[in-house]
């Protein structure tokens, strides 16, 4: 399909730059596709209400790391300031990561994160690199000279929480992003972006669920920060999807077919869960334990395996996240969904508000 069919045009005052406070307070667009899609405004509040008791609301357990790095790299005499932001782990001491700018690098140099021209010293403060291989998009497989668990804690201590471009170009990262940009459920670290439907649950949230006879299970999906690059092609057949690392264990997708089995609906809470659990099923609607890789790309046409209802925020124009999201409920639907948004005030992306999808 042509990506241009994906753009709209949204007004720069729509993009929120804090989550709402309290979280629930966020607004809640419910859209019912239909020949005339109906579109009911709602708040983040009224989830329980507009699901059935039955219904399994799946969550994605993802813990965002610091995994924005900056560096030097010395040759000779020149000095390159080097940033990095980790999107993939592909072993105990290597990472896949985006690097700007990339042509400063030579497979086999050495970049030393945290450090500045003025402090070269081998310290705790420092994090040495080696480049391994150069990819495609500035992509790089970095090798450190640290792995497992001491890696990680290299990487919280000299890390930055990698706030997506379009709030970072705007404000400057403080302490409270650090609280506002992981999900209640955050728990198994490896993502480098938040799996940000689930940034509106709070235990009052989920108290209602649960005592509204909604069950909720926990998948992983380590979100690559692969989400935020753009879709450079005239069609989509020709864009490549990073892979992504993730996990549905074997008692969730026991539980998810039992639902299944009793008429409840899989109810996905964001692109990330649903992405991890349609690499998870059969084609004829059965989920399975995996544990791996899955770069599923999903564009109008798609036939949807598990997933019968999506919650998840407003995305960027021409992203393979709009795209998903029109293969779910229409393009038609969703362009109309999304000018109804824009027109009545929601916010937008990863602190924005919220819709609630019925699949089409």
């Amino acid at each position: 399909m042509r990506v241009d069919l994906f753009d709209f045009h949204l007004p720069e005052e729509r993009i929120a730059l804090r989550p709402a406070e309290p979280r629930e307070a966020a607004r809640l667009l419910h859209v019912q596709p239909a020949a005339e899609p109906e579109l009911s405004d709602f708040h983040i509040a009224d989830l329980a209400s507009l699901l059935r008791p039955g219904d399994a609301v799946v969550v994605n357990d993802t813990r965002v790391i610091p995994a924005r790095l900056t560096g030097i790299r010395v040759r000779g005499e020149a000095v390159a300031r080097i940033e990095a932001t980790l999107h993939k782990r592909e072993g105990d001491s290597q990472w896949l990561a985006f690097v700007r700018p990339a042509k400063k690098l030579k497979v086999g140099e050495r970049i030393r994160f945290g450090a500045t021209s003025d402090s070269m010293a081998c310290d705790l403060a420092h994090l040495d690199a080696l480049v391994i291989e150069k990819g495609e998009d500035g992509e790089v497989l970095l090798g450190f000279d640290y792995a497992g668990a001491v890696l990680d804690d290299a990487i919280i201590r000299v890390g930055e929480m990698p706030l997506p471009p379009y709030i970072a170009s705007k404000r400057a990262q403080d302490s409270q992003d650090i609280k506002d940009y992981q999900t209640l459920f955050a728990n198994e670290a490896g993502a480098v972006a938040a799996p940000t439907a689930g940034l509106h649950f709070t235990p009052a949230l989920v108290a209602s669920l649960e005592a509204a006879g909604i069950a909720l299970h926990r998948v992983t999906l380590h979100v690559g920060a692969g989400t935020f690059l753009p879709v450079k092609v005239d069609d989509t057949a020709n864009h490549r999807m990073h892979a992504e690392f993730g996990i549905v264990s074997a008692d969730v997708a026991q539980s998810l077919n039992a639902v299944r089995a009793k008429g409840g609906r899989i109810v996905s809470v964001g692109t990330t869960s649903l992405r991890i659990l349609e690499s998870a099923t059969t084609p004829d609607g059965v989920v399975q334990e995996f544990s791996g890789d899955t770069s599923i790309f999903i564009t109008p046409g798609y036939t949807f395996r598990a997933i019968d209802v999506l919650l998840t925020n407003f995305h960027l124009p021409k992203s393979t996240l709009f795209m998903l999201v029109s293969a779910f409920s229409g393009l038609e639907t969703m362009q109309r969904a999304y000018a109804h948004a824009i027109a009545t005030g929601y916010r937008f992306y990863s602190y924005g508000d919220a819709c609630l999808l019925e699949r089409g």
